[in-house]
């Protein structure tokens, strides 16, 4: 079931909604990658579930298991492109209540390091240009 108001449901249909705050990167098995448009961490993505679930035990252990398997997928990839010293994870959704996990690099000299990572730091926006760059580099080394 799609929820009107989700800009991950409403994706194909209204994509201004998610073009706030991400870029599309691509589909995966179990939901679709996006770039987090602040880029204070760089190589910050998130990967939003295939459907409107806003919970973990609202799905099978297989969906599960393909969920983790496509985040622990792309934290090697960013590892691998942008080489930070730690990879956080976050599922939030108090207001946003679509499944979808924060996959965001870390860095020892960069921001927020040894802390928890703000939502929205609102410091890092790129161009779209700069952005599709990024998502190249990780649709080609998924790909592999």
């Amino acid at each position: 079931m799609k929820d009107q108001n989700c800009a991950y449901c409403m994706r194909e249909e209204n994509p201004s909604l998610y073009q706030k705050f991400a870029y599309p990167v691509c589909q995966m098995n179990s939901g679709y990658l996006y770039l987090f448009k602040e880029q204070s961490k760089k190589g910050r993505v998130v990967l939003a579930y295939k459907e409107h679930v806003g919970e973990m035990g609202e799905i099978s252990s297989e969906e599960r298991k393909a969920f983790f398997d496509d985040v622990a997928k792309v934290a090697s990839v960013i590892h691998e492109l942008f080489h930070p010293d730690k990879v956080n994870y976050g599922m939030y959704g108090d207001t946003g209540h679509h499944m979808h996990m924060h996959i965001v690099p870390k860095y020892k000299d960069g921001d927020e390091w040894g802390g928890t990572f703000q939502m929205n730091p609102d410091k890092v926006f790129l161009t779209d240009a700069e952005y599709e760059k990024m998502a190249q580099q990780i649709r080609d080394a998924l790909a592999k």
